[in-house]
């Protein structure tokens, strides 16, 4: 039997809205690991120009692709941006869920994610940096949205949410402009 080089990996994300990208990080860490944590952060957010949708909502379109293999678990923020403190928040919060650390943390490179693990508590956990494979962000997915661009919309996502495009539009739409934030 094949055995995978880690144990357990994890992935952070807001993923407003689910797309190829995220896809591929997902991929790669369920190629990897054995177990595979996707902690979606912003989670008491919705409702929002920045984040229209609500942490069940982004549960259900990861699970419209992953089922059960992968395990999902919301990340409230805790108004401390992109430190070790906020790694330290992350590891805690695996630790709590799977009750050991994990062996890689996986992500798209991005520099605010750079001192995520900076801290002592990430000693020992392997980074992996993927590569974008698609130039699209959650922001120009959600433009698309607003312009009710479908077929722009359907290049960058998965067949399995096309038919959710215009449920997914509504609530883009209801949220444009609302600046205002439960963030802390």
């Amino acid at each position: 039997m094949f055995s995978k080089p880690y144990k357990l990996g994890i992935i952070v994300g807001r993923f407003q809205t689910l797309h190829l990208g995220h896809q591929d990080i997902i991929d790669r860490a369920a190629e990897l690991c054995s177990n595979v944590g996707v902690f979606i952060g912003s989670s008491q957010e919705s409702g929002t120009e920045k984040n229209p949708f609500s942490y069940e909502l982004r549960k259900s379109l990861i699970e419209c692709i992953y089922g059960d293999r992968i395990n999902i678990f919301p990340l409230p923020d805790i108004g401390v941006g992109n430190t070790s403190k906020w790694g330290d928040y992350i590891l805690d919060n695996v630790m709590q869920r799977f009750g050991r650390q994990a062996d890689i943390f996986i992500s798209g490179k991005e520099e605010r994610r750079l001192d995520w693990l900076s801290s002592s508590a990430g000693l020992g956990i392997a980074e992996m940096y993927i590569p974008k494979s698609i130039k699209i962000s959650a922001s120009e997915l959600r433009e698309l949205f607003i312009n009710g661009d479908i077929k722009a919309w359907m290049r960058f996502t998965d067949k399995r949410l096309w038919p959710r495009f215009d449920e997914l539009r509504g609530i883009v739409l209801n949220s444009y402009k609302n600046k205002n934030t439960a963030s802390i």
